[in-house]
């Protein structure tokens, strides 16, 4: 019996990527707020186009992962943003001004 252990492996960076965009995206916002989303959809875009260039089939997956990442993140960026707005997250005070704050009775 032959094991293959692409799909796995695929599946476990797959996972730990999505792992690592979840805190970068709530970082960016804090930090500096949805105004560098174009980050994320260039580099989303370079590493989507590599995938199409690279003939091993695990590279090419990763690659396609981390571009699709990177594409979701720009949504997740400005979800961030009225999670912040809700009070679900911290706001960062030296942006306070860039908030639609809402005030709940």
């Amino acid at each position: 019996m032959e094991f293959h252990f692409t799909g796995v492996l695929i599946a476990i960076c797959t996972f730990l990527t999505i792992g690592f965009f979840h805190p970068l995206v709530i970082k960016a916002e804090y930090y500096t707020g949805t105004k560098y989303w174009w980050v994320f959809l260039i580099f989303g875009i370079i590493s989507i186009c590599c995938a199409f260039c690279v003939a091993d089939v695990f590279w090419s997956s990763l690659l396609g992962v981390l571009g699709a990442s990177f594409l979701w993140s720009i949504g997740e960026l400005f979800s961030q943003k009225k999670r912040v707005e809700k009070g679900w997250f911290p706001m960062n005070p030296k942006r306070k001004h860039e908030y639609n704050l809402i005030d709940f009775p």
